[in-house]
Order: structure tokens, then sequence, then C-alpha cells
């Protein structure tokens, strides 16, 4: 049994792999029971969001359950071998369990220090506790990471400042237009979780704020809770005659705006220009709306660039957190290796007292005439005797658990008592 986890990032693959990559909400279901049933795998959870996608397995038989990750992944967004052996990573173990210590205490994100990611790997862990693909070592896994994150954001500075996609992306509309959003009007496209996160930044500015949605209710939900206006999403086009920035970021698998829907809406603007901020992976803008005069597109690639430049207060951070992850790392092993010796030490123990149980039995008639006192002396002298006979080999093999002579040793008692 390996813990191991096989994925691809924002840092690793350019982004129009990474969209096709995204795996939406609706498909996650059907992916994790797929990879369980492939019955290479014994428990799966897949993280899915705008900067990475990665499967984390416990693999019974390793490589055919590894062959079955990475085709489920080449299949996912018909990518080219070619096109992922350079951008997808696997890691094993120790290495596993630290790349996701990472990822939720936003080491490896887009943005140093973010704190959506948090929640994403606890929904991730959710949804394969709900599906039952997630068992107590994932399980066991996942809970160990959501308390790292935690605490690496408590204990170091690392979420100070902008410190998730949203706040970012309003940060460097801010920027673009001036370095205040006073009297300019903003439309976010998407009430999710990355909508919601931008339509909340925006309503701490001073810019009017609508709301479009696929869902109606969602959209005025959101739009009341900052201040704003929701816009059905049929009236899309005349809500961006009249707005100086478009801010994306659905879920949708397909682009929700192309040159033919821009077109238009530029051409009744009298030139005024149109900040487009598209956070959404997969993309909700076309890139060759780039190509309209007056539009400015901005993507994810702007926006870590953007990030990135703000990011040396955080970055000093980095050790401290990488230390907590590198302490947290090894408890999580010590205490699986723990819970791994835990059924070759009950089982021995349980072979002793049933040995010890029969013996009593054996004599039951040589110690029928016994008082009350004296049947209890025996009964805890031998017990007692047990307890000190079993004492060595258990503190040896849990002393040694995760090790190689750990194994050895667990073997040894498997084999020499047959349990």
């Amino acid at each position: 049994m390996s813990v191991v986890v096989v994925g691809l990032n924002h840092r690793t693959v350019p982004l129009g792999v990474l969209e096709r990559m995204t795996i939406s909400e609706a498909a996650l279901p059907k992916l994790l029971r797929a990879l369980l049933d492939t019955g290479n795998l014994s428990e799966v959870v897949v993280l899915s969001t705008c900067a990475r996608t990665e499967v984390y397995a416990v693999i019974e038989r390793f490589h055919a359950g590894l062959a079955d990750v990475y085709s489920c992944l080449g299949d996912i967004g018909g990518a080219t071998p070619e096109e992922l052996a350079d951008g997808v990573y696997c890691y094993y173990e120790d290495a596993a369990v630290s790349h996701l210590f990472e990822v939720a205490a936003g080491l490896d994100s887009a943005v140093l220090g973010e704190g959506e990611v948090l929640a994403q790997v606890r929904q991730a862990w959710e949804l394969a506790r709900h599906e039952r693909t997630a068992g107590p070592v994932m399980s066991q896994l996942f809970r160990h990471a959501v308390e790292v994150g935690k605490r690496a954001r408590s204990e170091t500075a690392i979420s100070r400042g902008i410190t998730s996609i949203s706040q970012a992306a309003v940060a460097l509309v801010t920027k673009r237009l001036g370095g205040s959003l006073a009297g300019r009007r903003a439309l976010v496209l998407g009430a999710g979780e990355m909508g919601e996160g931008m339509a909340v930044a925006l309503g701490a500015t001073s810019a009017e704020v609508l709301v479009a949605n696929r869902t109606w209710e969602r959209a005025g939900a959101l739009a009341e809770r900052v201040g704003g206006r929701a816009v059905p999403i049929a009236e899309l086009p005349t809500a961006l005659a009249d707005v100086d920035v478009l801010l994306a970021s659905t879920r949708a698998e397909e682009v929700m705006l192309g040159v033919a829907d821009l077109a238009p809406v530029m051409a009744g603007r009298d030139g005024r220009e149109l900040l487009v901020v598209d956070v959404a992976v997969p993309r909700d803008v076309d890139p060759s709306v780039a190509s309209l005069a007056g539009v400015t597109l901005l993507d994810m690639d702007d926006l870590r660039a953007f990030a990135e430049a703000g990011m040396a207060e955080r970055r000093r951070e980095v050790v401290r957190v990488a230390d907590i992850i590198a302490e947290e790392v090894a408890r999580h092993l010590e205490a699986r290796a723990a819970r791994d010796v835990a059924p070759t030490v009950s089982a021995l123990r349980e072979r002793a007292e049933a040995i010890r149980a029969s013996e009593l039995d054996r004599y039951g008639s040589r110690l029928a005439g016994l008082s009350p006192s004296q049947a209890a002396t025996v009964e805890a002298l031998t017990r007692q005797l047990m307890g000190k006979w079993l004492h060595e080999p258990t503190v040896a093999l849990k002393e040694a658990a995760g090790s190689p002579r750990g194994e050895r040793l667990g073997e040894a008692l498997r084999t020499l008592f047959d349990l």
C-alpha cells in the first residue's frame, strides 16, 4: 500500500493545458468512482481548482495503479502523453504528505499564502467522503492537512496582505484604473466562491457592483450582500455597455464571451475602454477578445505576475511555514506508522490471551479448590506474566514502525505466532 499524488498545476503546465485539465464539479463524483472501480486504488481524493488538478490515492498495486491515474488524467482534457510528460508530477509517501501540506498552507498557490485553497482542500476531502472513496488513510491525511493550513496561518504572517486570487484580481483592477475605483462600475460574472470573493472585495471599495450569474437567486443574494445590483444573464451585453471592468469567474466548461459577443458591445461604448479580468479556469472569455479595439484582457498569468511583485514580505515567512510542515509531516508519518503496526500488536496480544485462557481452562479442575481471593491472584499473576512477556516485542515493533526494520520485525512476529 502506497500513498501517492499525481497532478499538474499552474507552475508545471501552460494555462491552456491547465484549463483543459480542470474537472467540473458535476464530473468529480463520476471520476472518483471510476478511479476506485479500477481495483488498483483503495482510496481516492481529487483536488481540482483554478490552479491545479491532483489525484491523491492509496495504491494497492503500485505500477498498475499509477497507470490508471495517468490514463485518467490524459482522458480528462484529451491531452497527449507529450503534453503531460513534463508537466505531471508524482510524489510518494512522505513527499506526497509534504506536498499536500504545502498546498493547504498556501506555499504552492499562485498567490503565496492564499486562503481560498484551504477551503478547497477541505471540500475535496468532504466530497470524497460523501462518495465513499476516502477511507481512513485519506481522511487522516486530509484532516491533518487542514490542521496544518490553519496552523501556518495562525503562527506566521504568510496570510498577511493580499492572500487570495479574488483580492489580487480587485487589487490589479484598482491599479489598472488609476489607483481608485471611486465612481467606477464593475460587473462580476459568476457568483461562486471566486465571484463571491471578488464581489466582497469590490464592495469594500467605492465601486458600483453588478453581479451576473446563471442562477438568478444566487446573483441576487450576492448583490444584496455587497450593496450591489443583480443583472440577468440574458442582459449581460446591455450591462457590459455601461461598465468599466468585467471580472469573470464562472465554472462554465465553455467560453461565455467571444469576439462576436463583445464586438457589438464595444461598438456602442463610444470609444470607452473596457478592462476584462478573466480568472476562470477554463477561461470564460475567449483570448481573441484581446484583439478588439478598446479591450484590455488579463488572465491568470497576468494575475500571477501582479501578485508576484507584492510577495516580498510573505516570502520571508516561507521558511517558518516550511519548518511547521516538516514537523507536521514527521508527526503524521509517526502516527501512521503506529496505526500500521497496531493490528499486529493487537493480534499478538489476542493470541497470547487466548493461550492464557486456554491453559487456565485446562487446569480448571486443579484450580477448583482455590478460594475466590486465590483464584483472583492466579488470574492477576498470569495476566502480569503475559504483559511482561509481550512488553519488549511490542515496544520494539512500535519504535521501528515505518522503517525496514519494523517491517522485518512485523513479518517475523506474524510468521512465528501465525498471526
